[in-house]
Parts: C-alpha cells; sequence; structure tokens
C-alpha cells in the first residue's frame, strides 16, 4: 500500500487525504496548528459559504486567467458535487438569497467534525502541532513538532499550506523558500479580496472608523463595472464586499498608476434629476446635514464623506446631487497581505503538469490557494480548494498507477 503524505490540514489538504485515502492509500497529513481546518472555521463565523448556485458557465468564468487551468478539477468537483458531499456528512445546504450556498447550520465546525470522522473511519492519520521543514532525501519529509524533528517515508508528497493571508490561521507562505530553492517557479503574492487605503481627514476617521455604508453602488474611475453592495468605512480606507468585488482590478491599477480612484454613488436608485427635485424642496437655510437627512434620509457617515473633497461640498441642488452620485474617493495602496481575504500569486501554472505535480519536484503535487489563482467572494475560493485537493489526489493515484514510485528523484 503507497503511503503518501499531506502537507496542510486546511479544506484542500483534507481533500486530497479523503480521496486518496478512497483510493486505497494509506494517508499521513501534517498540520502545523493545534487543530485542522481553522481558516475554515474563521469563515465558518459568518455562515461558511461553501459554494455558489449560478450556472456552471458563469460559475467558471469567476476565476479569469486561471479559468483554463482550474476547469477540469473544477468540472471534476462541481458546485453540485460539492453540496451532495456535505449531506453526505449530514450537512445538507440551502441557497441564499444572493445565490451563495452554505450549510443549514450556517457554521463550519459541524462539517468539519463529520469530516473529521469520515477521516478517521478511512485510516487517515493527522499530525497536528507538525511542522514540514523539507525533505531529508528522496521519499523522506522532514517535519519538526514540539517532540522533536522525525522523518516520514512517503511514496507522494501533496502540499496544501494555503497562501500568505491570516498567518495565525496557518497560511504565512513560508514554504515559499523551500520550493524556490528547488526550482519550482513562483509569482509574488499579492492581496485580494482585500480593504485599501486612503488618506481620511482625522475628522472621519475617529468619528465613523468601523461604519458602514450601505446601499451604495461603486464604480472605477477609468473603467470598470458598477458594484452595489456595502463598504465599511476603516481608520486608513474602504474594505467590505463592494471593495473586495473590484479588488484585483483596483490592485492592479495602483500598481501600473500609483492610485485609483472610485466613484461611489451614495444612492443609487435615485436618477441624478431625481436627486436634485427632492434637495430643492428643503429651505435654503437648512445646514447642509439637516438638508440631506431631509431630503434623502442620507446617514452622518454619508455626509461626511461628501465632505472629505478639498472643497466644501455645493449647495445648489444640481451640483450636490451630482456629487451624490459620484463622490470621489482616492485609493493609494491596498491593504496588507495579512490583512487580505485570500491572495494571487504562488506556485505558477507553468510550474505544474496536468495532474497539479510540480514539473521541477515529479512526486511532489499542488493544491489550494499554493496555486497562483484568485476568484472572488462568493463560494469561489473555498470550491476550487476543495476541487484542486481531490484533482491533486487523483493525480496522485495516476502518476502511482503508471509506476511513478521513483520517489521524486529531484528532492532537495
Amino acid at each position: 500500500m503507497a503511503h503518501i503524505v499531506v502537507i496542510g490540514g486546511g479544506p484542500a489538504g483534507l481533500a486530497a487525504a479523503e480521496a486518496l485515502a478512497a483510493g486505497g492509500c494509506a494517508v499521513t497529513v501534517v498540520e502545523r496548528m493545534p487543530t485542522i481546518g481553522r481558516k475554515m472555521l474563521m469563515a465558518g463565523r459568518g455562515g461558511l459559504n461553501l459554494t455558489h448556485s449560478e450556472s456552471l458557465e458563469r460559475f467558471l468564468t469567476r476565476y479569469g486567467a486561471a479559468r483554463p487551468w482550474l476547469e477540469p478539477a473544477l468540472l471534476a468537483f462541481s458546485p453540485d458535487e460539492l453540496r451532495n458531499w456535505a449531506a453526505g456528512l449530514g450537512q445538507p445546504c440551502f441557497v441564499g438569497s444572493s445565490g451563495r450556498v452554505f450549510p443549514q447550520a450556517m457554521k463550519a465546525s459541524p462539517l468539519l467534525r463529520a469530516w473529521g470522522a469520515r477521516l478517521a473511519e478511512q485510516g487517515v492519520t493527522i499530525l497536528t502541532r507538525h511542522a514540514w521543514t523539507g525533505w531529508d532525501g528522496p521519499g523522506r519529509v522532514r517535519v519538526v513538532s514540539p517532540q522533536g524533528e522525525r522523518v516520514l517515508a512517503a511514496d507522494a508528497v501533496v502540499l496544501a499550506l494555503g497562501g500568505a493571508s491570516w498567518a495565525r490561521l496557518g497560511s504565512d507562505g513560508a514554504w515559499t523558500g523551500l520550493l524556490a530553492g528547488a526550482g519550482v517557479d513562483l509569482a509574488p503574492f499579492r492581496p485580494a479580496n482585500c480593504g485599501f487605503r486612503t488618506d481620511w481627514s482625522d475628522t472621519l476617521r475617529a468619528r465613523f472608523a468601523g461604519t458602514p455604508l450601505r446601499g451604495i453602488a461603486l464604480t472605477p474611475e477609468g473603467g470598470g463595472p458598477t458594484v452595489r453592495g456595502e463598504a465599511v468605512v476603516t481608520a486608513h480606507g474602504l474594505e467590505g464586499g463592494a471593495v473586495y468585488a473590484l479588488s484585483a482590478l483596483l490592485r492592479d491599477r495602483i500598481a501600473a498608476e500609483g492610485q485609483a480612484r472610485l466613484m461611489v454613488d451614495l444612492r443609487p436608485d435615485m436618477t441624478e434629476a431625481a436627486l436634485a427635485e427632492r434637495l430643492a424642496r428643503v429651505r435654503g437655510r437648512e445646514s447642509l446635514s439637516n438638508t440631506l437627512r431631509k431630503a434623502l434620509r442620507l446617514p452622518p457617515v454619508a455626509v461626511a464623506l461628501l465632505r472629505e473633497g478639498p472643497d466644501a461640498p455645493p449647495r445648489d441642488a444640481p451640483s450636490l446631487a451630482r456629487l451624490i452620485k459620484a463622490v470621489p474617493v482616492t485609493l493609494t495602496a491596498p491593504d496588507s497581505l495579512d490583512r487580505a481575504i485570500s491572495v494571487a500569486g504562488g506556485v505558477r501554472a507553468d510550474a505544474v503538469d496536468a495532474r497539479f505535480m510540480l514539473r521541477a519536484l515529479p512526486g511532489v503535487f499542488v493544491a489550494g490557494e499554493m496555486l497562483d489563482w484568485e476568484a472572488p467572494t462568493g463560494g469561489y475560493l473555498l470550491q476550487a480548494c476543495f476541487a484542486t485537493g481531490r484533482a491533486a489526489a487523483h493525480g496522485v493515484l495516476d502518476w502511482l498507477q503508471e509506476g511513478g514510485k521513483e520517489r521524486y528523484p529531484s528532492c532537495p
């Protein structure tokens, strides 16, 4: 029986372990944190958005430039199959009003417990508080635990170590040095699904940091889609779902031009003419705050945003309506990698073959956020982690069946 070592106990690693065990392998999962699935548990605090219910063709477009090499894995383990898998663990799912798919329990812990029980039934060994430190020769994986260093013999390895966001949950990107040293082609990490920095006034920062801007629409100046939803004013800028949906475009524009501007529509359901008509009805002696509150029910944070420009907001109704439909906010930088929900960058597509095996290290397979892809929030991130984990596992099984037990002769 082949023994496979899976490095990483997140969704990609556990999906790989499950598929490998089902394929007849002995499997050991190595996880450096005290428990498995810590980032998954964090995601579960918001309901654990597993996948999305939109058409598969639409779903696949969410992976952008990475679609061609991720598509076979996503077709082999589709959103419907992920929902069936969760139901098989006693965690049926439902589709929310936005089309997002959640377990009925609306949290990760019941699913993770049931998954852990299934893996145990399959004979999968999980070693927590064990950190991978490299190889001790071909077919020998070196790990360190509180009890000291040990070496695990392996007929193949699946790496599922995550990206470089939320390091405290286990994804710190420290593996890049080991793989780069072995000749693996890596793309630099960049924040994805992230907030952005801007130079707020001291007044806005002190009064409104942490305050949501609800029911708005965001449009990047210079071209890009308009996204409706919610953003949150932070001490240093903007974050939230509507911002995350534009983050790749905004990040790349800042990299190319030094900054990016968002136009914030504070009342997207009303035309400029309708706004001007309502504003004109309010008596001229009213303050700006009272005018906006009485005419449009704008909250104080929205009024503060209108005051952020170098000039005072115009008081004539047509000009004020025009500003309300397009409040400019200049973004100067994305938030740090560690604050991002996910990352772009990692192992490049041309560094792996169709089985997700590293070309530089035969017998070593890669899955999940270690790979260089990005997708928006909405279930696309977890779906690709599950799908690439299973695809890497099937790649291992195919490789072994083809006689691939040469035990990665190019390993360091």
